[in-house]
């Protein structure tokens, strides 16, 4: 052996072992978030979420009266806009099936793992909340528009709300934390919902809906 070796840093089994173990959980992780061709791309949840974009995805029921609730008020031939809430997107391609819903459903989100939904998939940082409309995406081409900021903060609320004036015909439906209740009205017209939005991982906010319409949301608990 020569000096030179006795200079190279050796790791203890315990540090190899536990490197391993963290090298074998990256390579699963990274396997659940890239959805196979063959998996069910519209069941919620096909695309695991993602904390470190404040991905947080609602629970089934949750998805379900969401989707349920935009596909009534677009009515048939509607259009509805999904922003940055791509469970609630899912949930309404999984109810129409391959040939029913609406005209157009889009889910405007961030994160480009969406793209495989095609089309439907319109990338969207709030940080340049109408960069889309470069991309042919005409002012007030939806009938209802489903929002669902990714911050609690006055800045992400404020140009989302942006986004949404832009693409809206008319009806909103907001889903975000309790506290931003009078900026959502403010910028939005909207008020709160008895309706309590719920997600898989508890979230240790208050997270409630906000409708500019009449809504059943507005009574049901």
């Amino acid at each position: 052996m020569s000096d030179s070796d006795d200079d190279v840093p050796t790791l203890s089994a315990h540090t190899l072992a536990a490197l391993q173990e963290f090298f074998e959980e990256t390579r699963a992780e990274n396997t659940r978030n890239d959805p196979s061709p063959d998996a069910d791309h519209f069941a919620v949840g096909a695309v695991n979420e993602d904390w470190r974009m404040s991905q947080f995805w609602y629970t089934d029921d949750t998805a379900t009266r969401l989707a349920e609730e935009l596909l009534h008020e677009a009515g048939g031939g509607g259009r509805i806009a999904c922003v940055s809430a791509p469970s609630v997107y899912q949930k309404i391609k999984q109810l129409c099936g391959p040939r029913g819903g609406p005209a157009a459903v889009a889910v405007l989100e961030y994160d480009r793992r969406f793209a495989i939904y095609g089309d439907d998939f319109v990338f969207y940082d709030y940080n340049h909340p109408l960069a889309f409309a470069e991309r042919g995406v005409a002012a007030g081409s939806f009938d209802v528009v489903l929002a669902d900021p990714p911050y609690l903060s006055e800045e992400c609320l404020t140009k989302v709300a942006q986004t949404v004036k832009y693409l809206s015909k008319e009806k909103v439906l907001l889903c975000t934390g309790a506290v931003m209740e009078h900026l959502a009205k403010d910028l939005l017209n909207v008020q709160m919902c008895r309706f309590l939005p719920r997600h898989e991982r508890n979230l240790s906010n208050d997270f409630r809906c906000f409708v500019n319409y009449p809504s059943g949301l507005l009574s049901c608990g």
